[in-house]
């Protein structure tokens, strides 16, 4: 019962028959402000970091306040059949009704039979009932001896909305709080119960407790039901449209971790960070990510020449393990055949499916690359400890040539000690500074451990904290905050050191690390991207051109020690960078890159370096021969019934000849010819160079297969399958399905060679370039080529 002027009455309350979400009266369900949602917990595509952070506005008038003493709980005036008998005190009240209902969310995407409403994220009991009901029932069906491929349980992307209650909430709040969280129940409906501050801290304190339970409970619980059966767990660590969780926090307690990008457009400009922070702060050696997923593309369009980009920025933020995205079962030989909109095919039915393993053992490479030792970020940024939040903040913004990870008030807790002067985690990763945000709140237990640090020889940069953000153990909790920041801070003062560390205030990070003496790990131009890996001496550097030109730079890189090595992940070879400097602390290394190249930088103090006679890291080759004789060219296709035959005197884009079945091919086309070679080049590598690919080669010396060419700059070395004289040249193209599609749009189904149910290409569409383009030369380079490992 609330003590206000207004007075409302009911009579009967409904029962409750869900366990999901609290409705009080028939309202919606709102904070102190009537704007600012709880209900759908931020119902919008993303929350980002500061949703859920506003100011404390004035008080409203006294005579609108409730006083939290003079709540009284009516719930046992409340018969079984829903009648409501009450001896009301003089005076005026208002009864509020509260009661769990559903949602009305259901699980998605499901086939009618398995689709339902959603399962209870709050609470153990529920998820293992969950658990139980579904992959419970497939354990229970197929013997145990039968499932030995059965081992991971998957959570996808957090997209079903948000929920607010749960049986024992209240209960859990109060043992987790110290406060009876009843009284403060009309906040949820917009009223102002104590004060606006001690409502918002109420709120505060509900929202923080749903995102620890979403995470302790959904995702631990998920994981300890798992692994009574011998699963593990993999989660995406993120949500859109109503993620009610911290997304660190939610991360940490799954067994593996994963993000997710699309083959273009914005999705995973967040959720890669997300995750690969997630992994490097809750020591995950695999940070897996949804890749390459299709949109808004239209299918069947991309190729990976077109994908290399996004997943090379993604593997510099620190993915290391990659699921194609998608891989569509076929049951028949229609081709394309079932599809998706959301997916690049990656199956059997896909044009360039027997040159996929040109991409995959590329990813492959990278991968098993960015899986060894630990990652180096110098940054770490408190997320802040508001919720739910599914991203963080970079305030101040990284200077050029410093790497960063998201972290979170558990790990800084739980795990964070200072070694050498450096922030370090338990698994051995280690930041130089820890960036606080630009907010004025932080819990007494978190200001304590930063203290700590501080005074063991950590770097503290941002503003010190004024109060709690939470109702628990106030006052005492705000003059803990100020007593704490008083210590550390000591007002305004830019820099100031306590015990063995410092606190920066006002000031950008380039300025703090001069005046720590901290210089960049890697001086790079802005369209490089890298990412650093560190494995004993052993320094593992991943550099990627994210544009579409050739680019020339001096990369410098903080270490002092080993050669520095060239690793090719897209062949796999291996060769010396002989042109450098050092000066005892960097690296200097003239590099070169072709458009959206990339490389591995590997320093391996363990091996000296080879004295040949090469000077130059990217020496230009020299002309050998260039391919000027006619080509003669298969079209076939067992799935098209096409068998040509042409003779071209020079290479061109196929989908702009003539004959309709060769501009609407897709499929492979065999490229034949052949050069002479009076001698071989002793101590050089020999490289065919071709102009642009689409979509993909495979190259044969002498009916030898030698590799493949997928990707700029469109070269292969072909040295070990030459001999002198006559040499015959085979070269595999392999297109995409679009421009079929585009080619049969027009035509009546029954005419129709392909089949796939998602077709929205129309005959007006304009056609994908196809096939190889010229010259084709061969060039002698010298290299100084390391042995394979």
């Amino acid at each position: 019962m609330l003590p206000v002027r207004n007075t409302k009455s009911y009579s009967k309350i409904p029962r409750p028959n869900s366990l999901s979400e609290i409705k009080l009266s028939a309202e919606p369900l709102i904070g102190a402000y009537p704007e600012k949602s709880l209900t759908k917990m931020f119902q919008m595509p993303l929350p980002y970091w500061n949703e859920y952070q506003w100011p404390y506005d004035a008080e409203p008038e006294k005579e609108t306040v409730i006083d939290p003493q003079q709540v009284i709980d009516l719930s046992d005036k409340i018969a079984q059949d829903g009648s409501f008998k009450w001896e009301v005190p003089d005076g005026e009240w208002i009864i509020l009704r509260s009661g769990m209902i559903p949602t009305g969310v259901t699980n998605s995407p499901a086939t009618p039979e398995g689709t339902g409403l959603e399962t209870d994220k709050l609470s153990k009991e529920h998820i293992e009932s969950h658990f139980n009901m579904f992959i419970g029932e497939i354990l229970k069906r197929i013997p145990e001896q039968d499932r030995k491929s059965f081992k991971v349980v998957v959570q996808d992307s957090y997209e079903t909305g948000g929920q607010n209650f749960t049986d024992s909430l209240l209960v859990d709040f109060k043992k987790k709080y110290g406060y009876n969280p009843l009284p403060y129940l009309p906040a949820l409906q917009g009223k102002v119960v104590g004060s606006r501050r001690e409502s918002d801290q109420f709120l505060w304190d509900l929202r923080r407790l749903i995102a620890d339970k979403v995470a302790y409970d959904y995702v631990g619980g998920l994981r300890e039901v798992a692994h009574r059966y011998g699963l593990r767990t993999w989660l995406e660590n993120y949500g859109h449209w109503g993620f009610p969780g911290e997304f660190l926090l939610y991360g940490g307690q799954s067994d593996e971790i994963g993000g997710e990008f699309w083959s273009y457009g914005e999705l995973g400009n967040i959720e890669n960070r997300a995750a690969a922070s997630c992994g490097h702060i809750y020591g995950k050696q695999k940070i897996s990510a949804e890749s390459f997923t299709c949109g808004p593309d239209k299918p069947y369009s991309r190729y990976p020449a077109e994908m290399k980009q996004r997943g090379d920025r993604f593997f510099a933020e620190g993915i290391n393990n990659t699921l194609l995205h998608v891989y569509i079962q076929q049951p028949d030989e229609r081709a394309p055949g079932m599809n998706a909109w959301f997916g690049n095919e990656f199956n059997r039915h896909n044009v360039w499916f027997s040159h996929m393993n040109l991409f995959s053992d590329y990813l492959k490479r990278c991968n098993y690359m960015l899986q060894q030792g630990l990652n180096v970020a110098d940054i770490a940024y408190f997320i802040g400890e508001d919720a739910p939040k599914m991203t963080g903040i970079t305030q101040p913004a990284p200077p050029a040539g410093h790497q960063f990870d998201y972290i979170n008030a558990e790990v800084i807790l739980r795990d964070m000690t200072v070694k050498n002067g450096k922030l370090t985690l338990p698994h051995g990763t280690q930041y130089e500074i820890l960036v606080l945000p630009e907010l004025k709140s932080m819990r007494p237990e978190l200001l304590e451990k930063i203290v700590t640090l501080v005074k063991e020889g950590a770097k503290i940069v941002g503003p010190a904290p004024e109060y709690s953000p939470s109702l628990q153990n106030q006052p005492v909790a705000d003059a803990r905050v100020k007593e704490l920041a008083k210590i550390v801070w000591n007002g305004d003062k830019q820099e100031n050191q306590v015990g063995k560390g410092y606190v920066f205030n006002q000031l950008s990070l380039e300025e703090v690390f001069k005046r720590l003496n901290i210089l960049p790990d890697c001086r790079v131009p802005a369209e490089i991207h890298y990412g650093h890996r560190t494995k004993g001496d052993i320094q593992i550097y991943f550099l990627s051109n994210q544009t579409d030109k050739n680019i020339s730079f001096t990369a410098e890189f903080r270490t002092g020690k080993g050669a520095p090595e060239w690793w090719n992940a897209v062949d796999g070879s291996r060769r010396e960078l002989p042109q450098y400097e050092q000066d005892g602390k960097t690296t200097k290394v003239p590099i070169t890159f072709a458009p959206f190249e990339s490389a591995f930088i590997v320093f391996n103090p363990n091996r000296e370096q080879n004295t040949g006679t090469q000077t130059e890291n990217f020496p230009k080759g020299t002309l050998l021969t260039q391919i000027n004789t006619s080509w003669n060219i298969s079209f076939k296709s067992d799935v098209l019934n096409i068998n040509k035959q042409v003779v071209w005197d020079s290479l061109s884009d196929w989908s702009k000849q003539d004959d309709p079945e060769i501009r609407f091919y897709s499929g492979k086309a065999s490229y034949k010819n052949s050069f002479r070679l009076d001698s071989i080049p002793k101590g050089k590598r020999i490289l065919l160079k071709t102009g642009e690919i689409t979509a993909m080669a495979k190259c044969y010396i002498n009916e030898q297969y030698v590799g493949g060419i997928w990707t700029p700059p469109y070269q292969i070395d072909i040295t070990d399958y030459l001999h002198s004289g006559d040499n015959k040249l085979q070269i595999d193209v392999v297109n995409t399905w679009q421009n079929r599609l585009i080619g049969e749009a027009g035509m009546p189904e029954e005419k129709r060679r392909t089949w796939t149910p998602i077709q929205p290409w129309q005959a007006s569409d304009p056609l994908q370039k196809a096939g190889l383009s010229g010259p084709v030369k061969v060039e002698a380079v010298e290299y100084l080529t390391l042995p394979a490992e």
